[in-house]
This record gives structure tokens, C-alpha cells and sequence, in this order.
């Protein structure tokens, strides 16, 4: 698979047929209301989490570069992800990534959501990237929308791990609110956005095929029972403190 740009490669939908957020999702929270109040309180928590093991986990959760990211669902899935052990689901993941990001870029690109970092003026668990955040809008996450979706595929290719999976879904996303660069509006959004993404997958061939050739692949790996390729004891422990 040719990479689009250094780490990047094609998804499986077009541009024409990637779920539309702009028609999906209901513009971000205003001044005044309760949204956006449950958005700052939810802010607020997750800053006291700075310097703690979960805050740490937000900032590897943050890595979407492949090969890194091939690993954030290994303890969930209970298996290794890995171009070299399990080539199909690693391949699997980085395509969908594509696709749920691309899903959020009309509703980023015309509401320009300022991000948390801008109006708190806090620091991030990714200070080297701070300055390119800042330029991007936060409505809806697009690390979000990749985390659900890569949940919601590799549920059905190991349905017998589908709570683990789904939970780890649930806190990828909200470690953008732990990260300070993301509002929880724009994580609860995200999931939707990711939701639809995988919708649409379904329907393309070339995606069922290789769900199908995952399915056989991860089957392949239990039986030769290789373990997950992060430290899941203190993945866990991390993760069990999460807004």
C-alpha cells in the first residue's frame, strides 16, 4: 500500500464517500450554555491529572504514527499488532485511520474550534506539537473518531474481547481530555464520526475482505499464543483513572 505522505496511506473510501460531519454533527457548544459548562468542568478534571501514569498514557495515546500506534489496542486485543506478527490487522488500522480522520476535516475546518491549550493557557502531554494544534480546530477530534473506529473494527474481528476493545476505545478518546488539547464535546463527536466511518466501511468489499482476512490472521496468532506487545499491568492502572 503506497503511503499518501510519510505515514500515511490510502483509506478505503473517497472523499465522496466518507461520512460528511458537517451533516452529521450539531455545531460545538456557545458561550453561555451547558454544554460548553460540562465541557470546562470536564477540562478542569482532567488537568489534575497532569503527572500522573494517566496523564502519561495520554501522551502515548496521542502517537498515531505507525509503527507506535499498531499497539494501542494490543492488551485490549490480547494479541500482538504488529506489521511483522498480525501484516493484515496492522494494515487493517492504518487504512481505517485514514478514513475516520478524514471523516472529521468539514466540521474542523469550518468551525475552527479553539482548543482547550488556547484558553486555559495550560500545558499538553505533547508540548513539541502544541504549536500545530493550535492552528487546527478541536470540533470534533479526530484522534477520537480513529480511536472508536479502530474499536469498533477489531470488536468484530475478536468479538470474544469486545467489552476490553470498546472500553479501550472509550479511553483513547478521552485522553485528549486529559491531554488538554481536546473539549469532551469534541470526543463524544468524534465517536459518532468514527461510528458512521465504520458504517460506510461496510459496505465497501475491499474493507469486508480484509476484516475477513483479520479475523483468520488474529485466529492464527492465538494459536501460536504470542502476547500483547505493551505492558498491559500498567496500561491498566493508568486507564482505571479516566474522566
Amino acid at each position: 500500500m503506497p503511503e499518501l505522505w510519510p505515514g500515511s496511506v490510502a483509506g478505503y473510501l473517497t472523499k465522496e464517500e466518507a461520512p460528511d460531519s458537517l451533516i452529521l454533527l450539531p455545531a460545538p457548544p456557545v458561550a453561555g450554555s451547558s454544554a460548553l459548562a460540562a465541557d470546562e468542568e470536564a477540562n478542569r478534571v482532567g488537568l489534575a491529572l497532569r503527572g500522573s501514569p494517566r496523564f502519561a498514557q495520554a501522551a502515548e495515546d496521542a502517537n498515531l504514527t505507525f509503527p507506535r500506534a499498531a499497539g494501542a489496542f494490543s492488551c485490549a486485543l490480547g494479541a500482538p499488532v504488529t506489521e511483522a506478527d498480525t501484516p493484515r490487522i496492522y494494515l487493517l488500522l492504518r487504512r481505517v485511520l485514514s478514513d475516520a480522520g478524514y471523516s472529521t476535516s468539514r466540521a474542523k475546518h469550518l468551525y475552527k474550534r479553539p482548543r482547550p491549550l488556547l484558553v486555559n493557557k495550560e500545558p499538553t502531554c505533547t508540548p513539541a506539537e502544541e504549536a500545530d494544534l493550535a492552528k487546527q480546530g478541536s470540533y470534533p477530534s479526530g484522534h477520537s473518531a480513529a480511536g472508536w473506529a479502530w474499536a469498533l473494527v477489531l470488536a468484530e474481528v475478536a468479538p470474544d474481547r469486545a467489552d476490553a476493545i470498546l472500553s479501550r476505545g472509550r479511553t483513547f478518546g478521552q485522553s485528549r481530555v486529559v491531554c488538554n488539547v481536546h473539549w469532551q464535546s469534541d470526543v463524544v463527536e468524534g465517536r459518532v464520526m468514527g461510528a458512521a466511518t465504520v458504517a460506510r466501511l461496510h459496505a465497501d468489499p475491499a474493507f469486508a475482505a480484509d476484516l475477513e482476512a483479520a479475523k483468520k490472521e488474529l485466529n492464527a496468532v492465538r494459536a501460536k499464543a504470542l502476547a500483547p506487545v505493551r505492558d498491559c499491568k500498567a496500561e491498566a492502572g493508568a486507564l482505571a483513572v479516566s474522566p
